[in-house]
């Protein structure tokens, strides 16, 4: 009796610890990148990819875009953001903001510009990391971008967003 306990103990065991190991691989595949160029990129891409997000809550679909972003735009959101904007929240750590710009054909993916807070990352302006990417995924911009932040700051009352819920 006391072997086949034994068993079933270490049994046990080994289907726990790999259960726990598995969703911390599960955990960590979705982890949040730091305030860098690339590993956001392939976070947005790769890992959690921004296309399967929702859409910002009433532009569902293309709309014109004013200067300096593109002629049209797709406006993204993460869950985290999308749940603060549901509730009428201040935008999260971990929340992001994704626009794709097209051209005037409304065709031509021109860039791909995010809003991503990372905590402690620039008190200044309200913990955002800002981004250019050319329609390739190279960075043009990154950072603390000194136009992003210039012009966001004139809506710092509203989350450094232009865009209100509809």
């Amino acid at each position: 009796m006391k072997k086949n306990g034994i068993t079933k103990t270490i049994i046990f065991s080994l289907a726990t610890a790999l259960i726990l190991t598995a969703s911390t691989a599960v955990a960590s595949s979705h982890e949040m990148p730091g305030a860098d160029a690339e590993a956001f990129w392939k976070y947005v891409t790769e890992k959690n990819s921004y296309t399967e997000w929702d859409f910002w809550p009433g532009k569902e679909e293309m709309y014109e875009g004013t200067h300096p972003h593109g002629a049209y735009l797709k406006l993204y959101v993460n869950k985290k953001a999308l749940k603060a904007l549901k509730a009428g929240e201040e935008m999260p750590n971990g929340a992001i903001v994704l626009k794709e710009n097209y051209g005037k054909d409304g065709k031509t993916l021109m860039a791909i510009t995010p809003m991503y807070k990372v905590e402690g990352f620039n008190p200044e302006g309200d913990d955002w990391f800002w981004a250019k990417y050319k329609a390739d995924g190279s960075v043009e911009k990154a950072g603390k971008v000194d136009g992003c932040i210039k012009c966001h700051e004139k809506v710092k009352d509203n989350n450094w967003i232009f865009n209100k819920v509809k």
